[in-house]
């Protein structure tokens, strides 16, 4: 069995964007393993990294399994170096049983696209997401979430919420009595 560790300092921090939560003052290195086979792949510009195989990621307030997962680096320096340094975070792609959990939040789907430089995530193939501190769930066949414009657009949308009160809109009307005569 292979294993695979990489530490990419607040790689994934901001996964599921929401609004703004007090963070913990001690920021976690972001670790990624996986029992399967890892790859590094770098041009003059950024380097991909793949993980194959019970991919579990853990950092700052954060967690993340799938069976698949591409991390693309903005890379900086000698350009002639095997691995250079790796500067900026510029995607991630999780694929396969992608189950994600930060904070009160928590995601499940096929498929997630973490894209920080547009500051949105994209979650398809039968996503779901759970707000536990809002008591929601929010499903549909493509949620996008927009950090900073607290927006999510959802294809196809199906909401659960807790109940509400009783309106009394489906309540018949007492009938009117009509005055009496002395």
């Amino acid at each position: 069995m292979k294993l695979l560790r990489l530490s990419l300092a607040c790689a994934a921090a901001g996964l599921l964007p929401g609004p703004a939560r007090a963070q913990s003052a001690d920021l976690q290195t972001t670790v990624i393993e996986s029992t399967g086979p890892g790859e590094m792949v770098s041009t003059d510009t950024e380097t991909k990294i793949t993980f194959r195989d019970n991919v579990r990621v853990t950092g700052t307030n954060m967690k993340l399994t799938c069976d698949y997962l591409e991390v693309v680096v903005i890379r900086t320096g000698d350009k002639s170096a095997t691995l250079g340094k790796l500067d900026k975070f510029r995607s991630m792609l999780a694929t396969g049983n992608v189950h994600m959990i930060q904070g009160d939040r928590e995601a499940a789907c096929g498929r997630a696209e973490v894209l920080p430089e547009q500051e949105k995530v994209v979650l398809s193939e039968t996503p779901v997401v759970v707000d536990r501190d809002q008591n929601t769930r929010i499903a549909g066949e493509k949620i996008t979430m927009l950090r900073g414009q607290r927006k999510v657009e959802v294809e196809k949308p199906v909401l659960t919420a807790p109940p509400l009160k009783d309106l009394g809109v489906d309540k018949t009307p007492a009938p009117v009595e009509a005055p009496k005569k002395p």
